[in-house]
């Protein structure tokens, strides 16, 4: 099942959303349809789909859930510390976030290969998420540093709220729906700003969408991906 909300900003709409259906955290899953910025002239809004009950789980391409199921991540998983390593790190974002005058429970919640992943459960995880996931960003980049300096092979991801995994599954579709337009129109289509993941994320899930193909353009960390009819292409 699901169902539109609309607030003036995604923590709002889906607010409404889990106190109109009665919905915990992790009963839903949540789809951006529509993000308009606030001006002099019209009132910011976003607009979500909400999928919950039976249907709750995301509506990405199979293709693409087969995929995610590289690493297996249980939700709400709770791993024990298994070295030195893994408890300074977890000790080190709970400082960090109780620094930034909140409160949270720090668990590894996997381990795949070198990667080991930590999940933040917390009151104020829309704030400690950030917009777009940049405080999530940057709490990741400063436990990976931490961390790099104990074992330079490890690499720390973290989440909060599954943000992560909704969030490639929102880009996943966003590359899918841009491609379809690409290739009915012959128009290339340039996406928003991505950081070198979320850049991968695209590359790789349209590399065998027929009739399209992607490069990459600007300067910097943030690049945007081109999606171009592949008559076009120089590879």
């Amino acid at each position: 099942m699901c169902k539109d909300f609309e607030g003036r900003t995604e923590a709002e709409a889906l607010q409404k959303a889990r106190e109109e259906l009665g919905l915990k955290n992790d009963d839903v899953y949540v789809e951006v349809l529509e993000e308009v910025k606030k001006t002099i002239f019209k009132k910011g809004y976003v607009k979500i789909r909400v999928y919950y009950g039976e249907d709750g789980d995301s509506p990405v391409e199979n293709e693409f859930e087969e995929k995610s199921r590289d690493v297996d991540v249980i939700p709400g998983q709770v791993l024990e510390a298994e070295n030195d390593l893994e408890r300074k790190t977890v000790s080190y974002i709970s400082t960090l976030i109780n620094k930034m005058g909140y409160e949270a429970s720090v668990t590894i919640n996997y381990r795949k290969d070198n990667k080991i992943g930590i999940n933040i459960d917390s009151p104020d995880s829309s704030i400690i998420i950030g917009r777009k996931g940049k405080n999530l960003d940057a709490i990741q980049l400063l436990a990976n540093v931490y961390a790099g300096n104990i074992d330079e092979d490890v690499k720390i991801v973290v989440d909060s709220e599954n943000y992560r995994m909704r969030h490639e599954e929102q880009i996943v579709r966003t590359a899918y729906k841009a491609a379809e337009y690409v290739k009915r129109t012959g128009r290339s289509k340039l996406l928003d700003p991505m950081n070198p993941f979320e850049r991968r994320l695209v590359h790789t899930a349209l590399n065998d969408f027929k009739g399209v193909d992607t490069k990459s353009e600007g300067e910097g960390l943030y690049k945007q991906v081109r999606i171009i009819p592949f008559k076009e292409s120089n590879r």
